[in-house]
């Protein structure tokens, strides 16, 4: 089954941090703190276990606000979307601004001069690392004091009743068996998205190796 609830967080970024070897538990986070009208939200993003070299992909790219939809108009605060196309929803593999093109051509990581001629096509690879290596890309679109959105799941059974993001990452694609293959679905995908002082937004898209890059109706 799809998420309970699906949306996107609209705030202003105030500040982010890791988290630390002694509080991480099993996964390594982003930690993000955005302020909107109901106070201040704690969005994790998920930049994978610390025990994997090469458990997490990401790309990071800039889009003009008309590409990312209608998620870019909206007002501060938290916002539920629909899992349709036309609803502000992103969908990894089926957003015409998000989906990449480059595997129809390479079976792995084309260089690097390749990829810039890539993008000019509108391909954006993805690229392997470490939990520290997409912490580090993350970090790179993240100033405090800009507009930032950020998409995935809203924490509702937090205990302290905070406020707050989760499942910030691609959505579908988990294997069966897996124990997040039951919330498969399509256009329920996390992202990390800021705004930039001309007005354009710096996408950050993150993912698991162990997600499919097709996916049926289902996800």
């Amino acid at each position: 089954m799809p998420f309970a609830r699906y949306g996107v967080l609209a705030g202003t970024l105030h500040g982010y941090h890791r988290d630390q070897p002694d509080s991480q538990g099993r996964w390594f986070h982003v930690n993000l703190d955005v302020d909107a009208p109901a106070g201040r939200y704690h969005c994790a993003v998920d930049v994978d276990s610390h025990k994997s070299n090469v458990g997490v992909q990401w790309k990071a790219f800039t889009l003009d606000a008309a590409s990312l939809g209608p998620a870019a108009a909206l007002a501060p605060g938290y916002h539920d979307l629909a899992r349709t196309p036309d609803s502000g929803a992103l969908d990894y593999l089926r957003h015409p601004a998000l989906v990449d093109h480059s595997g129809v051509l390479f079976r792995r990581r084309p260089p690097d001069w390749l990829q810039d001629l890539l993008g000019l096509f509108g391909s954006r690879p993805w690229h392997a690392g470490s939990n520290v290596d997409a912490a580090a890309a993350l970090e790179e679109i993240l100033e405090a004091g800009r507009r930032i959105l950020v998409f995935g799941e809203p924490f509702d059974d937090d205990p302290e009743g905070d406020l707050g993001m989760h499942n910030v990452h691609q959505n579908q694609g988990d294997p069966t068996g897996s124990q997040w293959w039951a919330e498969n679905g399509i256009w329920q995908d996390g992202a990390t998205v800021t705004q930039r002082t001309d007005g354009r937004y710096d996408v950050f898209l993150n993912k698991f190796s162990s997600q499919a890059d097709r996916t049926d109706a289902a996800g």
